[in-house]
Parts: C-alpha cells; structure tokens; sequence
C-alpha cells in the first residue's frame, strides 16, 4: 500500500472509530508502529487530526475533517435525525440544506423517498444548498431540481460561502431548511468553527419559512467560535434520542421544540426455532381406512 493510500485509509479508520491507538491502527492497516506514529504525525501536521498520548482523536480537529473521512462517524445517530428530518417534507417544497455530514444524510433520505422518485414532466423537490458534495449526489436525479449557490468554497466542510452565496440566499424563498451545527447550547444555540460558514447558515435560515437545526446528541453542550442562531431563527431542534430529558428540556424552555429521534432499528425478531409438531388428527369420520402394512422385506445376508 502506497503513503498516500495508506493515509488515506487511516483517515477512514479515525472517521469510523473517532479515536485510534497507534498499535491498533498499524495491526489495521499491517504496517509497524514506527510507520504508524509517521503518518499520524504527517496527518497532525495538515490539521487532518489531533495526537494523543499513544493515538490520535477526531473529536478535536480544529475544522471539520473531509466529510468522505467522517461518513460513518456516530452514523446510526445520524441516521435517525436524517429520517426524522425527511419526514417533515412534503411534495413540491423548497428544502435549504447546508453542508454536513448530517445533512448529506437528509439528502440521501430524500433521493430514495419513493414519492420524489417518479417519473414526471416537473421535479417534485427543490433543494437548495451551499455544499457541493450534496449537489454532486442529488445532480443525478431528474426529479430534484438542485440550486447551488456560488461562493468560495471550504477545502474541509466542502461549503460555498462568501458574497456570492449571500447574493443568491436573498434572491430566494425556502419552505424548510435543515442546518448542521459543531456545537449546539441551551444558551447560544447552533454555533460552529468558521464565521463565514455561520453568516451563510443563518442566511438560509431567514429565508426560510421553517428553520431546524439538525444534530446529534455528541454535540449537545460544545460551543464553537461563530454563532448561527437560536429560538430567533430556528424553531426547530432535531437530535438523536441519547440526548438526556433534562438536555432537551432546557432547549424547550428557550423556545426551540425538540424532536428526539429514534436510533433504534425496528427489524422484526427472527421467529423461536421449534421442532415440528405433527398435525392434529382429523375428524375421526373422515378417516381413510388405515392402509395395510407392507410385507417385511427379506433379510439379507
């Protein structure tokens, strides 16, 4: 496995898992120790992770990781908001989604809703988003038409930001829109790392009719450095139902409702394993008479 591959795939791991020690990433990805605490080192150089004490850790990385190295980060919790969330859409409205690992999963959801997948002369969905790994998934499908605004992109989160993406938001109206977070507080509310992410985030809340923060539990309680909004844009709070009664209570009380959404699967149990019982005996009248036993057969010798 060359370098840049093996990096790579270490990036994957660390996504997955969250956190790694440096002996069982090398046994992972068969390579020694020394060559293991090389890459992570290289890695913690380009802010791609933080060191640790024997590892290395996702959760403290300055900016969000590359969302192809987080996709299965937490992923059932995910799973569970971007259902709830997709529930709340209806046929023919105009859907904000800013960029995340979060809402990338909404907008999974929504491609394989049956309802916004026939065929017809008009698309049945209108998604508009500032995060061009979303528009490269949904550009694919005919019947969800795709605004993408302009912008300057983020080499980490893969947003559009900048005046060019301010300029479309305030040219348009937006049913529901759905905004990831780093961190959401009773207190502040949705806050995350970079302040030109925050404007255009709460831009496309405002325009918004409905604007829900989507989240999971994890980052219940984290502050970051810039400010999206609270109850004054969004009305709306979307996790995983890990989060604590008293957490959710305190976001109630300050005006946002709070849908805590399931993480558990419903797969039907697998019915007991029983010995076959033999059937029961028919009406006694509607007996064939008993057949005669066949001739012994001849011992052989």
């Amino acid at each position: 496995m060359k370098r840049h591959e093996r990096m790579n795939a270490l990036l994957e791991l660390l996504g997955e898992r969250g956190r790694v020690d440096v002996e069982e990433a090398a046994t992972a990805l068969e390579v020694s120790a020394a060559t293991m605490r090389r890459d992570m080192d290289a890695l913690a150089e380009q802010q791609l992770l933080t060191r640790t004490r024997g590892g290395a850790v996702l959760s403290s990385v300055a900016y969000d990781l590359p969302i192809r190295y987080k996709h299965s980060h937490r992923a059932a919790e995910k799973d569970a908001v971007a259902q709830a969330a997709a529930g709340l859409v209806e046929r023919g409205d105009v859907v904000g989604l800013s960029g995340g690992t979060t809402t990338t999963e909404i907008a999974r959801v929504l491609a394989t809703r049956p309802e916004f997948a026939e065929a017809g002369p008009q698309p049945h969905l209108t998604i508009v988003t500032n995060s061009l790994n979303i528009a490269n998934e949904l550009a694919v499908r005919p019947q969800i038409k795709i605004v993408l605004t302009g912008g300057v992109a983020h080499s980490r989160s893969f947003e559009l930001v900048g005046p060019f993406s301010e300029l479309v938001l305030q040219q348009i109206s937006v049913d529901i829109s759905f905004i990831g977070a780093n961190g959401v507080d009773p207190q502040m509310g949705a806050t995350v790392h970079d302040e030109a992410e925050a404007r255009i985030n709460r831009l496309m809340a405002e325009r918004s009719r409905r604007a829900v923060i989507v989240a999971d539990s994890s980052k219940i309680g984290a502050r970051c450095f810039a400010r999206v909004g609270d109850a004054d844009v969004f009305d709306t709070f979307i996790t995983d139902d890990r989060a604590e009664d008293s957490v959710r209570q305190e976001f109630t009380d300050h005006g946002l409702r709070v849908i805590a959404a399931s993480t558990s699967r419903s797969a039907p149990e697998p019915a007991p394993t029983q010995a076959p019982q033999p059937a029961p005996d028919p009406d006694p009248a509607l007996k064939p008479d008993p057949a005669p036993a066949p001739a012994p057969a001849p011992t052989q010798r």
